[in-house]
């Protein structure tokens, strides 16, 4: 009789937790639009680039805005802030804040950088990082200002989607 009683326990207890199980797994998180289906309105505000190896009279870090370009509606524009202070001589050619324009093309990020708006003075190309949904992107930057010698390294860059 005592063996009825355990089983009639266990398959209770039993009953009761599988449903919670059910409850706590999560739900698979959303679906990320693809990178070669996203359009520039997606990656439209405030991002965090950071660099491997900057140049020299350039910080390693920047905070980029990104916003629908006023001319192109599918095209970007936008801004690049750099912090200066602590940099005894900045890179000729280059401002703490830079205009950038450019197009979000099957996952490829293609943006032209101006310290002066009129010269191309650095160019970003950088990929989505797969699975990020649109919020990392890898890439190199180029300095392509005036003063930049004709072999200027591409600076790797990582370019993160601020909250």
């Amino acid at each position: 009789m005592t063996l009825n009683y355990r089983r009639l326990a266990l398959l209770l207890t039993t009953a009761c937790v599988l449903p919670l199980g059910a409850f706590a797994q999560s739900a698979p998180p959303p679906a990320c639009t693809p990178a070669r289906d996203m359009k520039a309105a997606e990656i439209y505000g405030m991002w965090s680039a950071s660099f491997t190896n900057p140049p020299a009279g350039l910080p390693a870090r920047a905070t980029m805005l990104l916003q629908r370009h006023a001319e192109f509606s599918e095209s970007l524009s936008g801004m690049v802030s750099r912090n200066m202070d602590g940099i005894s001589k900045p890179a000729a050619g280059h401002a703490a804040k830079a205009a950038l324009a450019g197009d979000l093309d099957e996952g490829m990020l293609l943006l032209d950088e101006s310290s002066d708006n009129i010269a191309i003075t650095g160019t970003w190309n950088g990929e989505m990082v797969p699975g990020s949904c649109g919020k990392v992107f890898r890439g190199v930057w180029k300095d392509t200002s005036k003063s930049a010698a004709p072999d200027a390294p591409e600076i790797p860059f990582i370019l993160t989607r601020l909250p």
